[in-house]
């Protein structure tokens, strides 16, 4: 597996070069891919069939001059930025049978990315469908979404470890469809952020994956990137 860590300057750079890498594992024999990457520019994205009108306070952002994107993964809407880390994950669905059931699949990954957590100082949980929490009150801080390819999937979590989340409240309504555990709670009561070091992080998740050393973006990825 490749490792990256590379974060762009744009919000749509960052979202661009992980379709980049699923389609060169895809269509030009890449391989696996472990990313991490961070915006330092506040950005609101929807996941492949979000609505804006249903999930995004467009009076703020417009205000704001804060962007709405699409991702090509599923999920909810977030809203990124500075605090928040982005794990990408372009796994095999040969090397890993059990990444061909939509539902084992998160909780596989989960798994890892709990004990790369544990690894970094942090309890965590794993909650149906895709969303991470810690404490007793279960308050979320990672969300994951998949888009699935023939041979390979595409799976993006973040990890909110020092984000300014009285962003969420602004930029997000309140998601129509919302798991058990949250039990109603608004944005300021059910997200928080995780008291980790990144690199702590980063490196006990390659470890579990067995990511090869670090490398810079390749030529070919950047000329991919660029037709985009």
């Amino acid at each position: 597996m490749q490792l990256r860590d590379i974060s762009f300057p744009t919000p749509q750079e960052n979202i661009a070069f992980d379709d980049v890498l699923l389609s060169l594992a895809e269509k030009h024999d890449a391989g696996e891919y472990l990313r991490f990457w961070e915006s330092s520019k506040i950005f609101v994205v929807l996941g492949r069939i979000g609505r804006a009108e249903m999930d995004v306070n467009d009076i703020h952002t417009q205000e704001d001059n804060i962007p709405v994107l699409r991702r090509s993964s599923g999920g909810g809407t977030v809203v990124q930025g500075p605090g928040c880390l982005n794990y990408t994950l372009v796994l095999s669905k040969q090397k890993y049978p059990q990444l061909n059931d939509l539902r084992k699949s998160y909780a596989w990954i989960s798994a890892r990315v709990i004990e790369a957590l544990r690894v970094a100082g942090v309890e965590a949980y794993f909650r149906p469908t895709s969303d991470l929490a810690t404490g007793q009150t279960e308050k979320k801080f990672s969300g994951n979404a998949q888009r699935r390819g023939k041979n390979y999937i595409l799976h993006h979590g973040t990890i909110l470890y020092k984000f300014d989340l009285a962003l969420i409240s602004r930029y997000l309504k309140m998601p129509q469809d919302i798991p058990e555990y949250r039990k109603a709670r608004p944005h300021t009561d059910f997200v928080t952020n995780i008291p980790i070091d990144p690199q702590i992080f980063k490196d006990a998740l390659a470890q579990s994956f067995q990511a090869s050393a670090l490398q810079a973006p390749s030529a070919e990825e950047l000329s991919f990137l660029k037709n985009f």
